[in-house]
């Protein structure tokens, strides 16, 4: 399956798309001083159908490849991003805000 991320910065979500379909989502919710500064992750959704083929962890890793790029920090309230971070600590771990 080719899939490709995508930032609908004006809805404040990565979609993961497959197919002419969402196949996943990362919501955020953004905040900080100054205001977008920091992107609280909320959620992170596949559909069941997609389950069990790498479209989370995709979606993560570009989100926070994107979230680097503009240089911006992340609350991972999301268990998943959570975890995911706490996994890749030693290439991600600075980009949680403190």
């Amino acid at each position: 399956m080719d899939v490709t991320v995508t930032h609908q910065e004006d809805r404040h979500r990565y979609e993961a798309h497959a197919d002419g379909a969402v196949v996943g989502v990362l919501d955020y919710r953004p905040a900080g001083d100054p205001p977008g500064s920091i992107a609280v992750f909320t959620h992170t959704g596949v559909p069941p159908q997609h389950e069990g083929r790498g479209i989370a962890a995709r979606l993560v890793r570009e989100a926070l490849d994107d979230m680097r790029r503009q240089d911006r920090r992340i609350v991972p309230a999301c268990s998943y991003v959570a975890a995911w971070v706490q996994r890749h600590a030693e290439e991600y771990g600075d980009l949680v805000a403190r």
